[in-house]
């Protein structure tokens, strides 16, 4: 029997109730509404500096306000829904940062620290994660994943993304997405409570 809180755990954060009002300010955006773009913007831009920070670390500002440059010169030549949308400037995103860190000969890292501080916490498995990344050393248990479910795991709980769109981003087939973001919050939920264990304290016995 599929188990349905791993399967939870692997949906895009956005809300379905939330697609259609931001597919029309998608639509009036690419039609030059700078109100919607703005609302629009408003809606990306968290999900986009978080997976920049992941990338790139203390540089991610800069990273995505040159991405925003692009995605605002180019919006009118995109074509798709808000899905399509959050992936194409996922893309930019990451073609930006591996720009950066090239420019800077410097191989690509994941410092996942900030974007878990700060996550939608819509998930069985993510949420349990989230609400326990207080301490440095759980920090560093989500800096120990590896890097290909360390950046699945951002592209569909942290941007958003369906599997689809997240395997064309990393060039990769949608199940094998799905199964890289299931292990990593699986592995993840499993080395906090590991963690948790570590640092209970003795029960305490009447002698």
């Amino acid at each position: 029997m599929r188990d349905s809180s791993s399967a939870a755990a692997t949906r895009p954060v956005a809300a379905n109730s939330q697609e259609p009002e931001l597919d029309d300010l998608l639509a009036a955006a690419r039609a030059g509404d700078s109100v919607a773009f703005a609302q629009l913007y408003r809606d990306t831009h968290p999900r986009l500096l978080r997976y920049a920070t992941s990338l790139v670390g203390q540089d991610a500002e800069d990273v995505t306000a040159e991405a925003w440059l692009q995605i605002a010169r180019d919006l009118h030549k995109f074509s798709g829904d808000v899905m399509g949308f959050r992936g194409w400037t996922a893309t930019i995103v990451r073609n930006r940062a591996f720009d950066h860190l090239r420019a800077a000969q410097r191989r690509p890292t994941t410092p996942l620290e900030e974007f878990f501080l700060d996550r939608p916490g819509d998930f069985d498995t993510a949420s349990m994660a989230a609400e326990n990344l207080t301490t440095a050393s759980a920090l560093r248990l989500i800096a120990s994943l590896p890097a290909d479910q360390a950046e699945a795991v951002l592209l569909r709980t942290v941007v958003g993304l369906d599997a689809p769109t997240a395997a064309k981003i990393l060039g990769k087939r949608p199940g094998a997405v799905r199964v890289a973001a299931h292990r990593g919050l699986k592995s993840l939920g499993r080395m906090l409570d590991a963690d948790r264990v570590r640092k209970r304290p003795p029960a305490d016995y009447d002698v």
